[in-house]
């Protein structure tokens, strides 16, 4: 400890992982809102991320399709919308206000911008049309309750105007109103994902008229959502807090100060929990295994990863584009992958064998069991693929961690 700054090593950092992110049996949950509560956002981009991670973090996961489902379309305690870095999340619902200010009004006012821009150049109906228009269709999907672009067109024809884009590029095409205007209006938080129209694992989904919810102060709304983060991830860097909010350094350093975070040592300089947090923390009471899905909040939470994630085996676990696929844990650190073959059988690999022997093997292969039991004949392919995962669902039936 240096001026009162106490240093937190990577054994301590992973025993709060393990606990706060509900990975270790001894603090797993009884319902999905506790997981939600627990890790701030479940990524939403892959439906069945949400359900995955929500399943790996259950007492009995044998329940996880239909209570998920049950928060996120039926109680509405959860709400799938856009939030940090504009990509789509799942939130407990008291958290919407509080993502819409912080993270969501910049760039909702930046869509708004550049689709009455793309309209304009294209010779399309003017920003007043387009006001008429989405007022009808608020009103047509209030009505409905949940409905698909394609039903409310019936309600509001206009919807299916069709103007061109980026005329003369490479990526020049054709857009219809309803596209752009239902994801303009995801992102002002107007209108949030329904139902999907197949099972928990579609990407296609109706729409929803979103949860009523207070306007915030951005400035409070970003201390807010930052001090639920750090609680949940802390400690982190000032660079892990920029790249998972997608805020500018002086958004992060002003909720830092405004919520009175407390500093610490890292491996990677100088790190940040939450105010009284700075106390050593115990790690779970046994070691433990999990299996997690791509995308999964814990994998994708740092920027920094080496110390739960060794650099090497990063090109066989990511994609090109930086996303993670699905990943095998031991005791706080990313150790292998996962996919599940055609056939249904969850296949496991490690990468990492350190400290792996017979018992570790075996701790990992109940929890590939307990992933099997609750997915049943459902099939989950990433919606991103990675080197690995593509290898262990090409090949040929075999004996799981091999």
């Amino acid at each position: 400890m240096a001026d009162g700054v106490r240093y937190v090593d990577v054994g301590e950092r992973r025993g709060r992982l393990a606990l706060r992110q509900r990975l270790a049996p001894e603090a797993r949950a009884e319902r999905p809102e506790e997981v939600a509560a627990s890790l701030v956002a479940l990524h939403g981009t892959d439906p069945a991320t949400v359900y995955l991670a929500v399943g790996a973090r259950l007492t009995d996961p044998a329940g996880t399709v239909p209570e998920t489902g049950r928060a996120l379309y039926e109680d509405r305690s959860l709400v799938r919308m856009h939030g940090m870095r504009h990509t789509v999340f799942v939130f407990p619902t008291d958290l919407t206000a509080v993502v819409h200010a912080s993270t969501g009004r910049a760039v909702a006012a930046r869509e708004r911008a550049k689709l009455v821009g793309d309209m304009a150049r294209a010779g399309a109906p003017d920003a007043a049309w387009l006001k008429e228009v989405e007022e009808s269709t608020l009103a047509a999907l209030a009505l409905r309750g949940q409905a698909t672009a394609a039903e409310l067109a019936e309600d509001e024809p206009r919807l299916r105007e069709q103007f061109a884009y980026a005329a003369d590029k490479s990526y020049e095409g054709v857009h219809t109103v309803s596209t752009r205007l239902l994801r303009v209006l995801g992102v002002e938080g107007k209108v949030v994902r329904g139902r999907p129209l197949g099972s928990w694992t579609s990407s296609q989904f109706r729409w929803a008229v979103a949860p009523p919810h207070p306007e915030l102060d951005v400035p409070e709304a970003q201390a807010a959502l930052l001090g639920r983060w750090l609680a949940a991830c802390g400690p982190a860097t000032e660079a892990d807090l920029k790249w998972w909010t997608g805020w500018k350094v002086t958004d992060v350093r002003r909720a830092l100060a405004a919520i009175e975070a407390q500093e610490v040592s890292l491996d990677e300089g100088t790190g940040y929990v939450v105010h009284g947090d700075a106390d050593p923390v115990a790690g779970p009471a046994e070691p433990w295994a999990a299996l997690l899905p791509a995308l999964d909040p814990t994998a994708m939470a740092w920027q920094a990863r080496d110390w739960y994630l060794p650099p090497e085996l990063r090109p066989r676990l990511f994609d090109y584009s930086g996303n993670v696929g699905p990943t095998v844990w031991w005791n706080g650190r990313v150790v292998g992958a996962w996919a599940q073959r055609p056939d249904g059988e969850i296949a496991w690999h490690l990468l990492d064998e350190e400290g792996i022997g017979t018992a570790e093997r075996t701790a990992i292969e109940a929890e590939a069991a307990r992933l099997q039991g609750w997915v049943g004949t459902s099939r989950v392919t990433p919606r991103f693929r990675t080197p690995l995962e593509k290898e262990l669902t090409a090949a040929k039936s075999s004996p799981s961690g091999v």
